[in-house]
Parts: C-alpha cells; sequence; structure tokens
C-alpha cells in the first residue's frame, strides 16, 4: 500500500515538471509582443530596405518652389516662361551644364551660386530659347586632380512651353547641315512642347519627308534623325509644327551631301608662276580639300624665314565636286616679291585638322 502511494505521488511530480518546462519554452518563443520594463506593450518592426542607386531617392536636381517646397526633377520637366527658375543640387562641390548659348553670349540671367551643402543654379526670365538639358553631378578630387562622379549625376531636360514659339528659337536663321552617308544626320528643329506634332518638308519640289520610325525618327530634344542620309535628300528644307492652334513653320535648313570622308587633310602645293628669277615675284599656294565644317590651319617654313618679308592670306569656300557632292577648300597663299637670292630652296607647308597633319615640300629654283 504505501509503495502504491509513493509510486502515485513521483507520478504526479514529473507531469507537473513537464508541463512547467513546455510553458517556460511556449513564453520564449512570443515576440510579437514583448513587455519592457515599464509595463508597455511593443511591436517589432522590420527595417526597410534602402533603394538602390537607380531609385528615384538618389535623384540629386531639385527645382525650388514657392513656400520652401521642392520638387525632385524627372528626365524632362515642361515649365512656364518668363518665370525665375531655381534649381539645386546636394553637395559641397557641384558641376553645371545647361544650354550651351546660354555660356556663349556670356548671359547674365544665369547665376550659379555654391554653399557648404549644396549648389543653386537661377536663371532669370525664362524663355523658349532656354529650353533644353540641364545637369549637375558631384565632383570628386583627389589631391588637385578631380572629375566628375557619373555615379552622383542627374540631368532634366526643361521645356519652356511659348504657345507663339513652338521652336527653340535660334540666331542663325539658316543653317547647313551636311550629310555623310556612313553617319546620320540630324535637321535640328527642336520644340518647346513635347506634345506638338511635328512634321518635315522639302521646299523644292514641295514634299513632305515620312517620319517611318526607322529612316526617318523624330526626337523633340534632338529634331529629325535621319539614320542613312543619301544625295536625293539633298536641298532646302523646313519642319512644321501643330499644337493647339495655328501650324507654324521653323527657320531653314540647307541639305548639303559631303564628298570627302573623315581623315587628316589632303593637300596639295604649287608655285605660281613655276618658272622664275631673281627679282620676279612667286605665290606659293596650299590647297586643302576637306569636310566642310571642319577648320584647318596652316604653317609655313621658307628659305628667307626671319631674314626676308612675305605675305601670308588664308581663306576657304564650299564648293560643288562630282554629282553635286559638297567639299570645303582652304586656301592658304604665301606671296613674296622682288625674289632674292636667299629666297629660292624649299617651302613647306603643314596643314593641320583635328583628325591629323599633312605636310608638303616644293621647291623653288631660279632659271
Amino acid at each position: 500500500m504505501k509503495l502504491w502511494v509513493l509510486l502515485s505521488f513521483a507520478l504526479l511530480w514529473v507531469v507537473l515538471q513537464n508541463g512547467d518546462c513546455q510553458q517556460v519554452k511556449r513564453r520564449k518563443d512570443v515576440g510579437e509582443n514583448r513587455i519592457r520594463p515599464g509595463g508597455k506593450r511593443v511591436k517589432l518592426r522590420h527595417p526597410k530596405l534602402k533603394e538602390g542607386a537607380g531609385g528615384k531617392g538618389q535623384s540629386l536636381l531639385t527645382q525650388v518652389l514657392d513656400k520652401g517646397r521642392f520638387l525632385r526633377l524627372g528626365q524632362t520637366t515642361t515649365l512656364t516662361p518668363g518665370r525665375n527658375v531655381e534649381l539645386r543640387c546636394k553637395g559641397n562641390s557641384i558641376g553645371w551644364s545647361y544650354p550651351t548659348y546660354l555660356d556663349t553670349f556670356n548671359d547674365s540671367r544665369l547665376s550659379i551660386k555654391q554653399s557648404d551643402k549644396y549648389s543653386q543654379l537661377i536663371l532669370t526670365s525664362p524663355s523658349a530659347a532656354d529650353t533644353g538639358p540641364y545637369s549637375c553631378w558631384v565632383i570628386v578630387c583627389d589631391g588637385t586632380e578631380c572629375e566628375k562622379d557619373n555615379d552622383r549625376a542627374h540631368v532634366s531636360y526643361i521645356y519652356f512651353t511659348d504657345k507663339d514659339n513652338l521652336f527653340v528659337p535660334s540666331a542663325i536663321h539658316f543653317e547647313i547641315v551636311y550629310l555623310r552617308p556612313d553617319r546620320p544626320a540630324v535637321v535640328p528643329c527642336r520644340v518647346t512642347d513635347p506634345q506638338a506634332t511635328v512634321s518635315l518638308h522639302r521646299e523644292v519640289p514641295p514634299e513632305e519627308i515620312p517620319s517611318n520610325g526607322t529612316l526617318v525618327t523624330y526626337d523633340p530634344t534632338k529634331g529629325f534623325l535621319l539614320q542613312s542620309p543619301s544625295l536625293e535628300l539633298q536641298g532646302v528644307f523646313y519642319c512644321k509644327a501643330v499644337a493647339k492652334g495655328t501650324p507654324q513653320i521653323s527657320t531653314k535648313y540647307q541639305l548639303l551631301y559631303v564628298e570627302v570622308p573623315s581623315g587628316p587633310p589632303f593637300v596639295s602645293l604649287e608655285a605660281s608662276p613655276d618658272s622664275v628669277r631673281g627679282g620676279d615675284n612667286v605665290n606659293v599656294t596650299c590647297t586643302v580639300l576637306g569636310e566642310p565644317e571642319v577648320d584647318v590651319s596652316f604653317t609655313w617654313s621658307y628659305p628667307g624665314q626671319g631674314h626676308r618679308p612675305v605675305h601670308i592670306s588664308n581663306s576657304w569656300r564650299l564648293v560643288n565636286r562630282g554629282l553635286s557632292h559638297t567639299t570645303r577648300v582652304s586656301q592658304s597663299i604665301m606671296t613674296v616679291e622682288d625674289l632674292e637670292t636667299i629666297d629660292f630652296g624649299n617651302y613647306v607647308c603643314k596643314a593641320k585638322n583635328p583628325h591629323g597633319e599633312t605636310i608638303v615640300v616644293t621647291n623653288i629654283i631660279s632659271n
């Protein structure tokens, strides 16, 4: 009897011990409602993931609005002309870019100020002509060498929409566009309203050039892109835009087909007359055929250099060659009067363009 009672008490004690352990284990697993020493219940909060480098929070460029409000600018922004614009870019060393003509004419309406935490660009009384890309970036320096941090840069194309100026005004009323078979060409009729409908037209014979989305495409920030220009596109063109009203016409564009490929100057050198003697006058002409918009510089070496006076004149012109191909003819002419013994010898012309340089020599002897 006593043995049975002792076994019953032992079994009861084991059951109670197991229940206590399970209760303690269950309490350790609870995490949603922990109790602080003050008796208040709090909920666990999972940390938020940061946005990647391409996230919206990484944009540096903002516009300052009224009452201290800020607007983060997207890839394109449409603003109203006449209202001052203030842009800001975070950082203690910031670089800016904006439509180039603002620098060309040293426009006093534009000002840039740098503070400890941000840089500020202010454009007063903006007009349709100020339409274009505005960008800022952080400048990183290592000692005296500084460079642009492309990972911390932002650009926004800003349209200053003006119903009276659908096309971005240009200081040039008749622009030249060069066509090359090996590269795209752009007819730069940009608009101030991205919603405008724009078409490209030939003046003579009058016809519209269809935009087919492949060979001819339109980008309101650039103009008409001609992917594979041909000789047939040579002529006078203009663009027409329509946006909620009367159509407007752009400036005119002269499209010229280029014959000469890119490369160092192609140079010829000749003396005139080809037969001279002491006391005669002679012209030495250095001629370069090249791309229409590429400048050429000339440098001369000659026998009487530093001792005899000479006259040098430089000029250039556009000419049609072959099947109406357009070429730029650049010339430098050296004139030597009343030839003396010291003037006879080698005349060296060095022609240089952005692609390289070419040296040619001709020898003048006394007959």
